[in-house]
């Protein structure tokens, strides 16, 4: 997909300034967002996704210029998969239901349809004897796998991931980071924020580092880690792989 950000920024109620007059141009089919917390990451993703508008700028995808008004953003939503830190599953449904019910009446499926389409993709994900759980019988992978099945069961354009691994254990993180890899290697287009940086750096072909709501590098995956240009990413990713083994 082409993402083409230009002159974007954004300003919440109490005037702190999270993102500054960020401008992209790009063809991205994976690209990990990374930086410290605070930098605007999470932020930069939902305006992408049409969850929150930008204070100025423009967007635009695949050549189309993204409208603010809510009803053009509803059609944009339905058009992508957004995958949040938390699984966002209906906790009173079922996790056959979680699939089906967006499926029927936001996506406009047969009931028929809504349930082959669902179980195809439950097997496929390893889910096919949790069908009939409910969310809080699931493991924290097994919930994020169902989020991931209900963001690509109606076939989106692409697919936006923010910190999907942020509240697993590190076996279920691997979990999640497969099947994303897989998505990948299908041809699926993504953007994910995340902090894991073995994941940015192997199977995410592009990187963007965003510090204090601007972008300071942007590149290719094994560039940005091995030969880093900034301070700034220089001090950042010391940080973060001082500890790994």
């Amino acid at each position: 997909m082409k993402v083409n950000l230009k002159n974007l920024s954004k300003s919440f109620e109490n005037k702190r300034t999270v993102l500054k007059n960020i401008n992209f141009h790009e063809e991205v089919h994976s690209l990990a967002i990374i930086g410290p917390s605070g930098g605007g990451k999470s932020t930069l993703l939902k305006i992408i996704g049409g969850l929150i508008n930008p204070t100025s700028g423009e967007i635009e995808i695949d050549g189309n210029k993204l409208s603010f008004a809510e009803n053009e953003l509803f059609k944009y939503r339905k058009s992508i998969g957004f995958i949040f830190q938390q699984d966002g599953l209906f906790k009173h449904m079922t996790v056959l239901e979680n699939i089906i019910i967006p499926l029927i009446h936001v996506h406009g499926y047969g009931e028929e349809e809504a349930k082959e389409r669902a179980l195809s993709l439950l097997k496929r994900f390893g889910l096919e004897k949790e069908i009939n759980k409910k969310p809080f019988e699931l493991s924290g992978g097994q919930k994020q796998r169902v989020g991931i099945v209900r963001a690509l069961a109606h076939r989106p354009k692409f697919l936006l991931f923010d910190e999907p691994t942020s509240a697993l254990d590190p076996e279920y993180t691997v979990e999640v980071l497969n099947i994303i890899k897989e998505l990948k290697d299908e041809g699926i287009d993504f953007i994910i924020v995340t902090h894991e940086m073995g994941f940015a750096k192997h199977a995410c072909d592009k990187v963007c580092f965003l510090y204090n709501g601007n972008i300071l590098e942007y590149g290719n995956s094994s560039e940005i880690f091995t030969n880093p240009s900034s301070k700034e990413l220089k001090k950042f990713l010391g940080k973060i792989l001082e500890w790994n083994i």
